[in-house]
C-alpha cells in the first residue's frame, strides 16, 4: 500500500543535495541547488526557512498544473453530473414512469446523503492508506458503473439501490482530490487549485442542463430512450475519463515519471518548508494525528460553516430544474433544461475568480465573509416576490458566490494543520458535514410548497445567515488565538529538535520526536493563518 511506499521517500532531512535540507545545517551555508531552486538563508541557523527560486517554482507549478488539474477536474465533473443528473431526469419523466408520489423523489436524494455522509471520513483515510493515484480512478469507475446501471431501473426500490451505491463510491472524490492535491501545493497555492476543480460543480449545473437536453432530442441510445438515455450516456463517459485517470495521476511527487529528480526534490521540499514539527512530507497514519485534524477549531468551525453552504449548493443542484419549471412553466422541457445554464456559467466564473483572490492574498477567511451578502440577497428576492423575471435574475446572486465556498473551506481546513494524516481527517470532515448539509437540502424543497417555496427559500436565507455570522467569529478569533499564542514567547519557527523536545520550549521537554510531530496545531510555534 501507498503508506509503505512513502516510509522510504526521501525526506528533505535526508537529501543528498547541499541547499536542501529541513532541520539541520547546510553542508554548505552559501551554496544555492541550482537543479531545484532551493537554497537557505546563510545568515540563520539550524531551524532556517527554506528560501525558493521564484522562477524554478513557477516552472514547476505550470508542470503540475498541466499534468494534475485537467484530469481530477473532468472527473470531478461527472462526479457531480452522475449525482445531479436525477434532477434532469426527473422532468423528463422519471418521476412519472418509476410511480413516484409525495416524497419518492426526497428519498431518493437523501438515500445517497446517508451512504455519501457514512463513507466519507473512512474513504479518505483508505485514499492515503491505498494511494490516491489510484484510488481516485477507481471509485470513479465505480460511479460511473453505478450511473450506468440506473437506466435500467424500473421502481423507486431499485432507484433506491443504485442512488445508495452512487454515494458509497462518490463519497471519496471531493475531499480523496483536495487531499491528494495538497500533497502537491503550498498554502496559499492550494486555494486557486481547489477551485479548478471545485469549479466543475458548478459548470456541471450548466453543462449537464446543455447535455441533457442534447441527450433528450435523440430518439434512442441503443435500446434505450427517454430519461434513461442521459444515464447511459453520462455513465459511459464517466468510464472512460476514470480509464484516463488511471494512466495519468501519481500518488505523489517522489512516483512522477514526468519529473526530473530536481523537479522531485523540489516539489517535496516546497511542501516540507510550510510544515513544521514534522520531519517527513508523508506521514504514516497516526490515530493522534487523525484526531488532531478533526478537533482542530478551525476545522470543525469550517466544517459546520460548509454544512450549511451545503445546504443551499445541493439544493439549487437539485431543485434549479424543478423551480425553472415553476418560474417558466408554459416552455419546453428542453428550453427549461437550457434556462438552467446561464446562472452556472455566472457561478463557475466567480467559482475562480474568488479562490484566485485569496491565492494573490494568501487569505482564506476574508473571502469566505464575502460570499454570504450576495446569496442572501438573492434568498430574499425569492421571499419577496413572485415576477419570474426578478426571481430567475436572483438565482445569479445566488451561484455567483454559493460554489466559491467549496475550495475556500477545503484549503481553509488543509492550510490549519500539520501533518499529512491530520489533512486527512480535516478534509475529510469538513466535505463530511458539508454533505450533512446536502442531506437537509434533499428536504427543502418539497412538493406541496410549490410554486414559490417558501419553506426551501426561508431555510436557505437563514443558512446564509448563519454563514456569515459564523465565518465572522471566526476570522475574529484566529488572530485572537495567535496572539494569546504569541503571548507565551515561542516563535512561530521554532519547530522542535527532531530527536526530542526543544530546549528552552515549556511543555516540550523530554518529549520524543514522535510525541512532538503528534502535536501538530497543538504545538507553540503553530498560528494559524486565516
Amino acid at each position: 500500500m501507498a503508506d509503505d511506499n512513502e516510509k522510504r521517500t526521501p525526506s528533505p532531512g535526508s537529501s543528498s543535495k547541499p541547499g536542501v535540507h529541513h532541520g539541520e545545517s547546510p553542508a554548505n551555508p552559501n551554496s544555492v541547488v541550482a537543479e531545484t531552486g532551493a537554497t537557505r538563508d546563510p545568515a540563520d541557523n539550524n531551524e532556517a526557512p527554506f528560501q525558493f527560486d521564484a522562477k524554478a517554482e513557477a516552472r514547476l507549478c505550470r508542470k503540475i498544473d498541466l499534468y494534475i488539474v485537467p484530469t481530477v477536474a473532468l472527473l470531478y465533473l461527472f462526479c457531480f453530473i452522475d449525482r445531479a443528473n436525477i434532477g434532469n431526469a426527473k422532468i423528463a419523466g422519471l418521476e412519472k414512469e418509476l410511480g413516484l408520489q409525495g416524497y419518492d423523489y426526497n428519498a431518493l436524494l437523501s438515500i445517497f446523503y446517508i451512504s455519501y455522509i457514512v463513507f466519507e471520513i473512512p474513504s479518505n483515510i483508505m485514499c492515503k492508506w491505498i494511494g490516491p493515484g489510484w484510488y481516485i480512478p477507481a471509485i470513479s469507475l465505480a460511479f460511473g458503473i453505478i450511473s450506468l446501471a440506473t437506466a435500467f431501473v424500473h421502481n423507486f426500490s431499485q432507484a433506491a439501490g443504485v442512488r445508495f451505491l452512487l454515494g458509497v463510491f462518490e463519497a471519496g472524490m471531493l475531499p480523496g482530490i483536495a487531499y491528494y492535491m495538497s500533497r502537491w501545493y503550498r498554502r496559499a497555492e492550494l486555494t486557486f487549485r481547489l477551485s479548478l476543480y471545485i469549479v466543475m460543480a458548478p459548470l456541471a449545473g450548466a453543462f449537464g442542463g446543455l447535455l441533457a437536453s442534447g441527450i433528450l432530442s435523440l430518439d434512442h441510445v441503443g435500446g434505450v430512450t427517454g430519461w434513461r438515455m442521459i444515464f447511459v450516456v453520462e455513465g459511459i463517459i464517466t468510464i472512460g475519463l476514470s480509464v484516463i485517470g488511471f494512466l495519468t495521476l501519481t500518488d505523489r511527487p517522489a512516483t512522477a515519471r514526468w519529473l526530473s529528480p530536481a523537479e522531485k526534490e523540489l516539489a517535496t521540499a516546497r511542501i516540507a518548508s510550510e510544515r513544521i514539527t514534522t520531519t517527513a512530507v508523508l506521514d504514516r497514519m497516526d490515530t493522534t494525528k487523525l484526531i488532531r485534524g478533526i478537533t482542530s477549531p478551525v476545522t470543525m468551525s469550517t466544517s459546520l460553516l460548509f454544512l450549511l453552504n451545503n445546504i443551499t449548493v445541493q439544493g439549487l443542484a437539485f431543485f434549479a430544474p424543478t423551480i425553472v419549471r415553476t418560474i417558466y412553466p408554459d416552455k419546453s422541457t428542453v428550453m427549461q433544461q437550457l434556462y438552467t445554464v446561464p446562472p452556472y456559467v455566472v457561478g463557475a466564473f466567480f467559482t475562480v475568480v474568488l479562490p484566485l483572490i485569496s491565492w494573490k492574498l494568501d487569505k482564506r477567511q476574508i473571502v469566505i465573509v464575502l460570499t454570504a451578502p450576495l446569496v442572501i440577497v438573492g434568498y430574499s428576492m425569492f421571499l419577496g416576490t413572485t415576477d419570474a423575471s426578478a426571481r430567475y435574475g436572483a438565482t445569479f446572486l445566488l451561484t455567483s458566490s454559493l460554489f466559491a465556498v467549496g475550495p475556500l473551506s477545503n484549503a481553509q481546513v488543509s492550510a490549519n494543520v500539520v501533518s499529512d494524516t491530520a489533512r486527512t481527517s480535516a478534509i475529510g470532515l469538513n466535505v463530511m458535514l458539508g454533505n450533512i448539509g446536502g442531506l437537509i437540502a434533499t428536504w427543502s424543497y418539497l412538493p406541496w410548497d410549490e410554486p414559490n417555496y417558501h419553506i426551501g427559500n426561508g431555510l436557505n436565507l437563514a443558512a446564509c445567515c448563519a454563514v456569515l455570522l459564523l465565518s465572522v467569529a471566526t476570522l475574529v478569533w484566529m488572530p485572537w488565538d495567535n496572539a494569546r499564542r504569541d503571548k507565551a514567547g515561542v516563535p512561530e519557527s521554532s519547530t522542535g529538535n527532531p530527536e526530542g523536545g526543544q530546549t528552552g520550549v515549556a511543555g516540550l521537554e523530554g518529549l520524543s520526536r514522535e510525541e512532538v510531530e503528534g502535536l501538530d496545531w497543538k504545538h507553540p510555534a503553530f498560528r494559524w493563518k486565516p
